[in-house]
């Protein structure tokens, strides 16, 4: 083989197996959640845990980096069973259609909004632990 096709084939166990550790850290959260009978989707829960696990050091952003960026690249195809879905249930959208609407709309605005909070606050938090690490280069080399 040649190191090219070893390079493919290792990126794609790489994302393999983050991708199967993201959606085992989910099973697990989702199971916790309706076993515990908690209010909050597993998914919230799975994300808590995976962000606790990042801030903690527990695992380093490398290990899920790839995973992460291979299933948001394919996020389109989680609204397909939505989409098929909504042709089932015409009824509903031609009596209800408009208040469907808003609250899709709605909900749409609000995880964007969202999204872009946690983005720019993630983006902050980043700049400032770089610059705590530049400085302490900056300290170490000149003792």
């Amino acid at each position: 083989m040649s190191t090219k096709t070893i390079e493919r084939l290792s990126a794609v166990c790489r994302i393999a197996g983050q991708s199967t550790f993201l959606a085992v850290l989910w099973l697990a959260a989702d199971y916790a959640a309706r076993r515990l009978g908690l209010p909050v989707p597993g998914g919230v829960i799975g994300l808590a845990a995976l962000l606790l696990l990042l801030f903690t050091g527990s695992i380093a952003p490398r290990w899920v980096k790839a995973g992460a960026d291979w299933l948001l690249s394919d996020m389109l195809l989680f609204f397909v069973p939505a989409a098929v879905a909504v042709v089932q249930y015409g009824g509903l959208f031609k009596s209800d259609g408009w208040r469907l609407a808003l609250v899709v709309v709605g909900g749409t605005l609000a995880v964007m909004v969202a999204v872009a909070f946690t983005v720019d606050q993630a983006a902050r938090l980043e700049r400032v632990i770089a610059m705590r690490r530049a400085r302490a280069l900056r300290v170490a080399s000149a003792a």
